[in-house]
């Protein structure tokens, strides 16, 4: 039963990371690429790594060693680190992007713009 269920979590980790992939590909700005890419290797990553937790979890209770509990540790604490980094590189590169003077390409409202021209952001 575990191994389906680490079999599922690798499948669907490995869709949702494909899916990022194909998103640097055919999204047309750069912060649609890094929303894609961000939001879809985020989840692919976690759920590949519930699936490495589930399967180490697994062994645990089969063999009683104790390093697949370090295992589970390890992965907890790489899901947090990710969780933070993720978001916190994304937001530092689209900033930067419209700071240099990228526009979004189909942007109808650009409200950080709009506040630059107001004076409410200092650069």
């Amino acid at each position: 039963m575990e191994l389906f269920l680490v079999l599922v979590l690798l499948a669907i980790g490995l869709v949702f990371n494909s899916l990022g992939t194909l998103s640097l590909f055919r999204f047309p700005d750069v912060y649609t690429r890094l929303h894609g890419a961000t939001k879809c290797t985020t989840f692919g990553s976690i759920f590949t790594s519930f699936a490495v937790i589930i399967f180490a979890i697994s062994k645990y209770i089969g063999t009683g060693e104790g390093r697949f509990l370090v295992i589970i540790v390890h992965v907890a604490i790489a899901v947090l680190a990710l969780l933070l980094t993720n978001s916190t590189g994304a937001h530092a590169i689209s900033r930067a992007a419209h700071r240099s003077g990228v526009a979004p390409r189909y942007a109808v409202v650009d409200k950080l713009a709009e506040k630059d021209k107001k004076g409410g952001v200092k650069r």
